[in-house]
């Protein structure tokens, strides 16, 4: 079974990143910049945020994290945030999921302007990427297909099917294939006997954050499988939606958990953040 990690297709788009960065960067005048807005101190979105600021550097970006407490007024993140989406200085703006129980979800995607959404939430965005005119890729389900392209596993005519519905992956994940050219079946939890509707995909997305839900049961025999879950085990080991034993002797490649879907994620989201300064030269 082949393992499709995502290191080698990170340094191939940073290189290329950082080389087009350099080109923008005399154009616009100045480098991309990110702005995070952190609320809370939650230790995982802590060390995620951290890494983004580490790849914006590393690519020639400039960034900022803004740091909230838990307690913080909702009225008062959406105020800056609107500062924020009002800058020119500014090209791409995200808000650190997840958010304190104060804050509404549904109302927070709609803060950021959607030319600077880079996370790809904004109802506007996501409009778009349906409508088959996408101004950003959502990150995640962006680096999937990037992990499919670089290992040359075609997409159209093919059979997929994707394993969640949320916002964030399942949903865009599905669009995403759809645009190119794939037959799209997705199951959940409300899908009667998922499994045999799964056997039937040539390729397979696990986004359904649950671990070790997809087994041998779900997979035919040489299925590309990609594992979207994380999750962290007893002994403080990361595993994903995918029971990878199981299906071994089935699918004929897989992407591993740690080291194949996620680190993609970050790295998409600097593609984003290159388009929005790009714009700005319009």
């Amino acid at each position: 079974m082949e393992k499709l990690i995502a290191k080698p297709v990170i340094e191939k788009l940073s290189q290329s990143l950082v080389e087009r960065t350099i080109t923008l960067k005399s154009r616009l005048g100045r480098a991309p910049h990110l702005t995070v807005v952190l609320i809370g101190e939650d230790p995982a979105s802590q060390v995620y945020v951290r890494n983004k600021g580490l790849a914006a550097e590393k690519v020639g970006f400039t960034h900022e994290t803004l740091l909230f407490p838990a307690t913080i007024d909702p009225g008062v993140v959406k105020k800056k945030v609107q500062e924020l989406s009002a800058s020119k200085e500014v090209d791409g703006i995200l808000i650190q999921r997840p958010v304190p129980k104060q804050f509404k979800e549904s109302e927070v995607v709609s803060w950021v302007a959607p030319e600077k959404d880079v996370d790809c939430l904004h109802p506007e965005n996501i409009g778009l990427l349906v409508n088959g005119t996408p101004r950003f890729l959502p990150c995640t389900p962006a680096g999937v297909i990037e992990i499919l392209d670089f290992y040359k596993i075609p997409i159209e005519g093919k059979i997929a099917c994707v394993i969640g519905r949320s916002s964030i992956v399942g949903k865009p994940l599905a669009a995403l294939l759809l645009a190119r050219n794939a037959t799209v079946i997705q199951v959940h939890r409300s899908t009667l006997n998922p499994e045999a509707l799964c056997k039937q995909a040539d390729l397979v997305f696990a986004a359904a954050g649950v671990k070790h839900l997809v087994n041998k049961n779900w997979i035919k025999d040489g299925a590309v499988v990609v594992d979207v879950g994380i999750h962290r085990n007893a002994d403080g080991k990361l595993t994903g939606d995918v029971d990878p034993d199981s299906i071994q002797s089935l699918a004929s490649a897989m992407t591993p958990v740690p080291g194949g879907v996620g680190p993609m994620t970050i790295q998409l989201l600097l593609e984003n953040t290159y388009r929005s300064a790009e714009m700005r030269l319009v």
